[in-house]
């Protein structure tokens, strides 16, 4: 049996932006059975796509190196014609350079790199976006003149289950974020809700930890149809709801990606960061949000920080509640 295995043990972000691989193996190579390894909890990306064959799943939490042991030996045992890493750790790596296979691929920046058949650059540049430089890894097979495209695929039941939420037109908004100066601050969220019309409902999207973040927008915004779905929707119910709401605001995140991922309306608001990074909305109709009058410390970094370097957080703070209202209006 001929085998493709993909390998991003990330988070959910990279994860979506791995898809493009997924997409441009399966029509290139349709003879191939083809695999992804991830870390538990991303498996939910996956349940209903179309022509994934297995999903591999990496127990970070509990007995995390026993688990990584585990799962080389899982992964030799299938004898792997392909073996594509798309994440730059040494885990990774170390599953990469033990899988057997006389195919392995993988970014240069990976400490293990050097293990491997092919090793292809990682490069920050303006104008590259990652899904291209995730599709560098497919130089090797021939197949790097694909148009990457991102996509995810919510199943009809998916789709049943969010249409309680669909009866009007609505919007959706992901205001939490791992980073704090990738996050747009609690105060503008509220601000912005505040000037929504009163007939369009709003659902808070993200996981049971950003409740409490919810909790504080509801409570202080004077629009009266804010409901939060924190932690009570999956991945592909969160995608597909997403799919058909009038706008979706995110962050410089991962619900960004899984905008895109559905080619949803997608409102992309970049506090700290910049687009110019390769990490933008991707979808059909895309709208980026950054401060008008951009402070000279932006960007501040490749990736957000837990706070503003320079204390004032002015990224955020100067982007005006006109510029995210502007894509209501479209």
């Amino acid at each position: 049996m001929k085998r493709i295995l993909v390998i991003q043990t990330a988070s959910i972000g990279d994860v979506i932006l791995a898809t493009p691989v997924l997409e441009a193996l399966h029509s290139h190579l349709p003879d191939y059975k083809i695999d992804i390894l991830v870390k538990t909890g991303m498996e939910g990306l996956f349940t209903s796509h179309p022509f994934l064959n297995d999903i591999l799943v990496w127990n970070k939490v509990h007995r995390k190196y026993a688990n990584l042991i585990h799962l080389v030996f899982k992964v030799r045992r299938r004898h792997y014609s392909y073996v594509i890493n798309v994440q730059r750790f040494f885990s990774s790596g170390l599953i990469t350079t033990l899988s057997g296979s006389k195919m392995t691929i993988g970014f240069e920046k990976n400490p293990l790199s050097a293990f491997f058949k092919y090793r292809v650059p990682h490069k920050i540049q303006k104008g590259i976006h990652e899904i291209q430089r995730n599709a560098y890894l497919l130089q090797p097979l021939d197949l790097q003149k694909i148009s990457p495209v991102i996509k995810l695929y919510p199943s009809d039941k998916d789709i049943s289950n969010i249409k309680k939420f669909t009866f009007k037109p609505y919007i959706t908004i992901s205001p939490a974020s791992l980073w704090f100066t990738k996050q747009f601050p609690v105060g503008k969220w509220i601000s912005f809700l505040n000037e929504v019309p009163a007939k369009i409902p709003v659902y808070i999207l993200g996981s049971k930890q950003d409740q409490k973040l919810a909790n504080a927008i509801i409570e202080q915004t004077v629009h009266q149809e804010v409901f939060s779905l924190c932690g009570d929707l999956k991945f592909l119910e969160s995608a597909a709801l997403m799919k058909n709401a009038v706008m979706n605001y995110t962050n410089d995140s991962a619900p960004m990606h899984m905008a895109s991922a559905v080619d949803a309306p997608v409102t992309a608001i970049f506090c700290s960061t910049t687009p110019d990074f390769g990490f933008g909305p991707l979808s059909t109709r895309s709208i980026i949000i950054e401060s008008k009058q951009k402070p000279s410390c932006k960007p501040c970094g490749l990736h957000g920080l837990a706070s503003c370097p320079e204390k004032h957080f002015n990224c955020a703070l100067n982007i005006q509640n006109d510029q995210l209202l502007f894509s209501l209006r479209q």
